[in-house]
């Protein structure tokens, strides 16, 4: 035979002890009699419904309801208005110096494991600070600290406009808002404009190039050009390095003194173009075409294309006196009647279809 110890629901005084057996319903209808009110409902000490008879062990503490919601015993002695009341008084926040009323119910019931909601749950457990006029103070930011009541009491963001984002993320990360936060990040992530690595078209180019004194060197280094049409435009002086530039028509178009070091020059077409002093450290030209070309600089100012990757490049009839072409790579290059006077080869790999 099982016995338990019943008490009526929030209380754990006056208890009386019992023997069970049959049916739950048995049990309610003894319940009934020994504490004088219609049992219809058992709770275990930690508030868990018992609607099956086998749950109940030997010297079980259980508290009895009629009906109403399990009450912690421990509130024993507050009067009902009190333990009714808890989660729903009104009081007033102190955010950085702006008052904002609510209830301590929208505090605690939204997100139970903030630290608005260990704040407020109980009173006066966290010691909470007030002014004069009783407003609990918080030293954050009323205008971030705004959207969060508002989520807290409705479940949805909104932000009015020229409040920044970033902020109402950090208070609600401050605050411990999880689920608020993580929709921010979102919010905030969708925000930004994806990133644009689209070439530049010709006629957004020619735009920089006038707005730009000839002598000056233009910064273009690593955008993309990939494809576009910049034939016979003045390009001198012009920072492209890193840049990608492969298929590009650079015909005839004036590189004198350009910087194309690490460009990427594959497939692109500069027949005809002027390269008097152009940098071109390391570039790849594979499959480029440069019929034609002028490195030749008559006031001495040598083109230097070391380390460059030409191979399969088409330079055909083109004047490169004095060239810097140390270890670059030429295999299967065309230099068909090119002036390679004065230029330097070392280490350059020269393993051609034919020879000049």
């Amino acid at each position: 035979m099982r016995r338990v110890t019943l008490f009526v629901n929030g209380t754990s005084r006056n208890g009386k002890v019992v023997a069970v057996y049959g049916t739950l319903s048995d049990l309610l209808t003894v319940a009934s009699n020994k504490l004088g009110i219609r049992a219809c409902n058992l709770y275990n000490g930690k508030g868990g419904l018992i609607d099956d008879i086998t749950l109940i062990r030997d010297d079980d503490v259980l508290y009895v309801s009629e009906g109403d919601a399990f009450i912690d015993p421990q509130s024993d002695g507050k009067t009902s208005d009190d333990i009714s009341g808890s989660h729903t008084d009104w009081l007033t926040l102190n955010i950085g110096g702006r008052l904002f009323t609510t209830t301590r119910s929208t505090l605690v019931s939204k997100e139970p494991d903030s630290m608005l909601a260990h704040m407020f749950r109980e009173k006066d457990v966290w010691g909470n600070k007030q002014d004069e006029r009783g407003a609990y103070l918080i030293d954050r930011s009323p205008e971030y600290f705004e959207p969060i009541l508002n989520y807290l009491r409705h479940g949805q963001i909104i932000v009015n406009e020229g409040i920044n984002l970033l902020g109402v993320l950090e208070e609600a990360r401050f605050f411990g808002i999880e689920q608020m936060a993580e929709q921010l990040e979102v919010a905030i992530k969708n925000s930004h404009p994806p990133e644009d690595h689209s070439p530049l078209s010709r006629k957004e180019f020619v735009r920089f190039l006038l707005a730009t004194p000839t002598k000056s060197e233009l910064r273009c280094q690593g955008l993309n050009f990939s494809g576009a049409d910049l034939s016979r435009l003045d390009l001198r002086y012009i920072n492209f390095k890193m840049a990608n530039l492969s298929r590009c028509n650079l015909t005839y178009a004036n590189l004198c003194c350009s910087n194309l070091e690490r460009a990427d020059l594959s497939g692109a077409n500069l027949d005809g173009a002027n390269l008097q002093g152009v940098k071109m450290l390391c570039s790849n030209a594979e499959g480029a075409s440069l019929k034609g070309c002028n490195f030749e600089d008559p006031s001495g100012l040598k083109a230097n294309l070391e380390g460059a990757n030409l191979k399969g490049v088409d330079m055909e009839g083109s004047q490169m006196t004095g060239i810097n072409l140390r270890v670059a790579t030429l295999k299967n290059a065309k230099l068909k009647n090119c002036n390679l006077r004065g230029a330097t080869l070392a280490g350059t790999d020269l393993e051609v279809r034919q020879r000049c």
